[in-house]
């Protein structure tokens, strides 16, 4: 134990929302987690806080500056350095006792059962167009029974999807392999939020470019989806409270003060969602 750290004390506060009994089994829960960046690094620390102490994480990107504006361990102090180094001693600071394994290389085909060994839970903090990473990494979850939490930041707004062992598979709703690149980016933004809640406020439409794999970001929808996502992480591992499974999905927008829940049967199959495809897909000229 590190001089003048206990764990007790230092998650006690906890205590209350959650038991003495639920506190050690969250301690000794094991989260995956791939992506250190936009919401990845907060979801890291964010569990960390809540007693968990075990966690694989991965990122293969150093921190610059257009990172500034949303991610967690972006400073001056972390430019060029790795993310899932300076992620994992951020955690390191809040309980000193964590076990880390981290993947600098990220996630990939040679290291995916390494990445996933003895893990309870997946939390995906993978970037918005990491799609062969994301499509092998909810493929694995899958096949393995390991339930799996996407909260996307749109906008201003988090925007969750649970993927539960028995369920429906990331495949199944989002229907992405095999497509072009662009396809996958139309099918994956539609599929994450079909009430498009975030779509009002846009201030400068030009800045959104999914051609070109960019959009603009905020931090107060990373620390939203941190929230969420640690909250399903809880209720999943702990076994109680409402877990609402893909085609279920839910979106809350800070900016709007709106909560929409949608139910889409058979995911981007969805009438719905093929209509909002299909416009997006003419929107693109695709």
């Amino acid at each position: 134990m590190a001089d003048g750290f206990s764990y007790h004390e230092a998650f006690s506060r906890n205590i209350g929302w959650v038991t003495t009994g639920e506190q050690e089994i969250l301690r000794n829960k094991r989260i995956a987690i791939a992506g250190m960046g936009g919401v990845g690094g907060f979801h890291l620390l964010t569990l960390a806080r809540l007693g968990v102490e075990k966690f694989n994480i991965a990122d293969l990107d150093t921190f610059e500056l257009a990172n500034f504006n949303r991610q967690a361990g972006a400073s001056m102090s972390t430019l060029d350095h790795s993310k899932v180094e300076v992620l994992a001693k951020m955690a390191r600071d809040i309980n000193p006792e964590c076990n880390l394994t981290i993947y600098p290389q990220g996630v990939n085909e040679a290291n995916l059962q390494s990445f996933f060994q003895d893990v309870d839970i997946y939390i995906d903090g993978l970037d918005f167009f990491a799609f062969d990473a994301r499509e092998r990494v909810f493929a694995h979850c899958t096949q393995h029974r390991i339930p799996a939490v996407t909260v996307a930041p749109l906008g201003m707004s988090a925007a969750l999807l649970n993927f539960l062992p028995g369920g429906m598979s990331f495949e199944d709703y989002f229907q992405v392999a095999g497509r072009p690149e662009l396809e996958k980016a139309v099918r994956f933004l539609v599929g994450l939020a079909p009430a498009l809640l975030h779509r009002h406020y846009l201030a400068d439409k030009a800045r959104v470019n999914l051609k070109e794999r960019r959009g603009p970001s905020t931090i107060m929808a990373c620390q939203l989806c941190a929230g969420v996502a640690a909250s399903e992480a809880l209720k999943i591992l702990l076994k109680r409270g409402k877990v609402w499974a893909a085609p279920h999905g839910i979106q809350f927008d800070g900016y709007r003060n709106k909560l929409t829940h949608t139910w889409r049967l058979g995911g981007n199959r969805h009438p719905f969602n093929r209509l909002a495809i299909a416009i997006a897909r003419h929107q693109l000229g695709i």
